[in-house]
């Protein structure tokens, strides 16, 4: 594993890894939930390979990363997770970068993309148009996607609270194996990533973030018209690559459909089969190959 790099935002100290050469084109990895930078551990030695450098951080709440007050809110809004992106590049001195991600890591890259494009060289956004609509509570989903997000109803009571509380490694592994129902994954793999759930903002994190997007948690005012303005779900401008893991759950690639309107005309959308929900882990080499056609 490689040594946890640490840089200090306005808010947080993130944890980070990093690969390649320090001179090469940045290209930032984003993990999502419940996941950890081990997600990305056959797709940055690629990249590297290839000249770039690389940096896989850890997103608010997990492993190493951590909030400089215990004042400071807990929330996890998709507009804080975005903003922790950015802080992270004006820390690094990172004019522009390569982003990838899924799920959480995903939205935040998205969000950059839409917030500030003239950052981001090019975008491979694993799930499709990943911003949500957090003013206007969305309509009921088919009985299929309702069950799918079982976790999130779940953790918009207070015995989900707890229960992540204290079955924190059993719900995670459960979804694990939900979302991705073709990967078999081991206990070893497992248990690298969920020490990172340990982290003792990971629940309260988590919570919000599942919350504040049902209208059932306050929103950071400090994100309020960025949240106004993601909800008109405006286009992304820079050069993307949109991938899809056919056998994923709880983001089937059914689901952006349609999309490709929010992206730039001739936006390549792949959907990978025999992959889930967590394809760099799964399929790493679809992803790599997908980074260097965008950033080529």
């Amino acid at each position: 594993m490689p040594d946890i790099l640490r840089v200090r935002t306005r808010t947080l100290e993130i944890g980070y890894e990093a690969h390649g050469d320090v001179d090469g084109v940045p290209v930032i990895l984003l993990h999502g939930f419940p996941d950890d930078a081990r997600a990305w551990d056959s797709v940055a030695p690629s990249l590297a390979t290839a000249g770039y450098r690389v940096l896989v951080p850890y997103l608010r709440g997990y492993g190493p990363t951590h909030f400089l007050e215990s004042v400071e809110p807990r929330m996890a809004q998709q507009a804080a997770i975005g903003h922790d992106l950015l802080d992270f590049m004006d820390t690094l001195g990172l004019p522009a970068a390569g982003l990838a991600g899924y799920d959480w890591g995903g939205r935040a890259a998205c969000i950059v993309a839409l917030m500030a494009p003239e950052r981001v060289l090019a975008l491979v956004t694993i799930g499709g148009y990943n911003v949500q609509n957090t003013v206007t509570p969305s309509p009921p989903a088919s009985a299929v996607a309702e069950r799918a997000y079982w976790y999130q109803w779940y953790f918009n009571t207070e015995r989900g609270r707890m229960g992540l509380e204290r079955n924190r490694r059993e719900i995670c592994r459960l979804l694990w194996q939900e979302w991705s129902p073709t990967w078999r994954f081991d206990d070893a793999t497992f248990d690298r990533t969920a020490a990172s759930f340990d982290n003792p903002d990971f629940v309260p994190v988590v919570i919000h973030s599942y919350r504040v997007r049902h209208g059932n948690a306050p929103s950071d005012p400090r994100f309020g018209e960025i949240e106004r303005r993601l909800s008109a779900r405006p286009p992304i401008t820079v050069p993307t690559m949109i991938l899809h893991g056919a056998e994923d759950t709880v983001g089937p690639p059914g689901r952006s459909e349609g999309e490709l309107s929010r992206f730039p005309a001739g936006t390549e959308r792949r959907v990978v089969p025999g992959v889930g929900h967590f394809m760099p882990r799964e399929d790493p080499e679809a992803v790599v190959d997908a980074l260097l056609k965008v950033l080529h």
